[in-house]
């Protein structure tokens, strides 16, 4: 087994709830003071997916707050989530292609 293979086996796929503020540029509507990004993002461990999910946030000109861990598939199942199909393919697409996915984005407003 390549290096590769092995470090793609050890991959799991976090659910990410990412609190983000406002920054010229960031593509928030007008009057949004900042937004709540549901994103699933593969990792070694939660640590590294967050690491990764916060760095690609700021390199498209996002400006990330806060990031609370809702955990693997597995352990959010484990406490009752249903995971839908929908879900179940991006969480799916996030670990086959290595990446963090941005599944939804909810701005605030005061």
């Amino acid at each position: 087994m390549s290096d590769d293979n092995s470090t793609q086996s050890r991959q799991q796929v976090y659910t990410l709830l990412v609190e983000v503020g406002r920054k010229t540029g960031d593509g928030l509507p007008e009057r949004a003071t900042g937004a709540a990004l549901m994103c699933y993002a593969s990792g070694v461990d939660e640590a590294e997916a967050v690491r990764e999910t916060v760095a690609i946030l700021k390199q498209a000109g996002m400006a990330p707050l806060d990031v609370t861990g809702h955990g693997t598939r597995a352990e959010r199942e484990a406490e009752g989530h249903e995971i839908d199909e929908q879900e179940a393919a991006l969480m799916a697409r996030a670990r086959d292609e290595n990446a963090v996915i941005v599944a939804q984005v909810t701005p605030f407003h005061d």
